[in-house]
């Protein structure tokens, strides 16, 4: 079986990483604007507030790793990049009913990118495994 590599991979599947790096972006930020939060005192539990936190750096790194996957072309980061982007979705139709328009429409911009970067037929080809060798 030989090694992927992500030269000569479709631009789609280019837009689909960029769409999951600019989550880890936003990803990253929230937990900036909350640690802000914490360090002035604007939070109701601080310990809520930190572990909060603690949960967003982690998603925002199984993204960043999962978008490293689309990058080198691995079959097995199709699934995880496709339900980060349904959830990112969902979240960004959340925000937009709560008026948070400035998080929300980005959320849904990115998300949809991100979704039609993934299904470009090109994509699907690049990202399928390799059929396997009959032994016989």
């Amino acid at each position: 079986m030989g090694v992927r590599s992500a030269t000569g991979s479709p631009n789609l599947l280019w837009l689909a990483a960029a769409a999951l790096g600019l989550e880890v972006v936003g990803l990253l930020a929230v937990a900036a604007v909350n640690l802000s939060d914490v360090a002035s005192g604007q939070t109701y539990q601080t310990s809520n507030a930190v572990a909060i936190i603690v949960i967003e750096v982690i998603v925002a790194s199984g993204v960043a790793v999962v978008a490293a996957g689309i990058v080198r072309v691995r079959p097995w980061s199709r699934t995880p990049a496709v339900m980060t982007q349904v959830f990112t979705f969902i979240i960004g139709i959340v925000l937009i009913q709560a008026h948070r328009w400035g998080w929300g429409l980005p959320a849904l911009v990115f998300a949809l990118a991100g979704l039609a970067g993934l299904f470009a037929p090109t994509s699907l080809s690049k990202l399928n495994r390799p059929p396997r060798e009959d032994p016989r």
